[in-house]
């Protein structure tokens, strides 16, 4: 049975999830009013997922968060509003260690419950099966490995030998769950003389892409940037794409193009890899091209990057050792399509070891 632990100050929001919850079968469901309420149930109930509300009296949730990965870490899904203090607050909580999150029905929540009911059972059963460390945060156990990280072993190569790329290209990223901090360990390491534009698709909302690509800014050398407008692809530049739609390479007079694109039907999740590294296929050559694909649920890029590799491009996974979710990573690792199979502190490197100007100027 997955226990689950709703906490929220408000009674219907309380009442409604709980009502949802615990439909499921394998669900046992217990509710909390405060942060204060949740601590003291950590260890009487121990919850196996707790959803938390971001805002409540008494002790907010980020401070709850904050208290739950020390005490005793469990996975957390932090229920936001779709605002800009909202986004900012939930990714303030990923960094903390939350899973994941959700965006509270605005306006009456219980006219738009049973839509919303299938997003919350999505997350919390995803939550439940997340890698939960008790000795620290996401970021503090990736810098902690870092720091005792043992050279990676390359994934058994298509043609027998390490794959590496050729000439100018590109650097396609796709992640989802767990995606903001993993961002943030595969970025802060680039210099911003990095030689290849990456392009990223992160499944989220319109209003946490901007505020995501601003927090990796101040923390990175390398530039980062959402994609609002058709922007020329530079060097040393990595381009978020804005959530809620797609992120497109295409070409143009000046040069190869990254803009934002109407979210199609066809896909499930936005921004969408697989979408991402088809358009690229397009315009590019499959050697001067490089796919990452990191923790997230679901398969989101999975086909399309073993496409990529089947005509010649390269391609990274992150090892179930650092995804939170090994999802998505963990497709393209069973379609054999992985020409690397790394933990997510080591992917920088990995890129850095990989693209031949880099490699050059080394």
């Amino acid at each position: 049975m997955i226990k689950v632990l709703v906490v929220d100050d408000s009674a219907l929001v309380r009442k409604l999830f709980g009502r949802v919850l615990g439909a499921e079968p394998d669900f046992v469901v217990r509710v909390a009013r405060n942060g204060l309420e949740a601590l003291r149930a950590l260890e009487e109930f121990q919850p196996n997922v707790i959803t938390l509300d971001v805002h409540m009296p008494h002790m907010g949730g980020l401070e709850c968060l904050d208290r739950i990965m020390v005490e005793r870490p469990c996975p957390v899904v932090m229920v936001s509003s779709l605002t800009a203090e909202g986004a900012e607050e939930t990714l303030e909580a990923l960094r903390l260690g939350a899973i994941d999150f959700v965006l509270k029905p605005e306006g009456a929540v219980s006219l738009q419950i049973d839509e919303f009911a299938p997003t919350l059972v999505e997350k919390v059963r995803a939550a439940a099966t997340a890698k939960m460390k008790k000795s620290a945060r996401l970021r503090e156990r990736v810098l902690y490995r870092t720091r005792r990280a043992e050279p990676a072993v390359p994934a058994r190569s298509r043609t027998g030998r390490a794959a590496r790329a050729i000439g100018e290209g590109l650097v396609l990223v796709g992640t989802s769950t767990g995606g903001p901090p993993a961002l943030e360990a595969l970025l802060t390491p680039l210099p911003a003389t990095f030689p290849w534009p990456i392009l990223i698709a992160q499944h989220m909302p319109a209003t946490f892409t901007g505020p995501l690509s601003r927090r990796l800014d101040a923390l990175c050398e390398i530039r980062v940037v959402e994609v609002l407008r058709p922007m020329l692809l530079e060097p040393g530049c990595v381009y978020i794409g804005r959530g809620d739609a797609d992120i497109l390479v295409t070409r143009r007079p000046a040069g190869l193009t990254v803009l934002s694109a109407p979210a199609q039907p066809d896909y499930p999740w936005h921004p969408s890899t697989d979408r991402l590294v088809k358009s690229a296929l397009v315009h590019v050559l499959p050697q001067q091209l490089i796919g990452v694909l990191m923790t997230g649920m679901g398969n989101d890029g999975a086909q399309a990057m073993a496409t990529l590799a089947q005509l010649g491009g390269t391609t990274i996974a992150e090892s179930e050792e650092t995804a939170v979710v090994w999802g998505m990573p963990g497709e393209l690792v069973r379609a054999g399509a992985a020409d690397w199979i790394e933990p997510v502190h080591n992917i920088a490197s990995r890129l850095l070891e990989i693209t031949p100007n880099h490699a050059a100027r080394s």
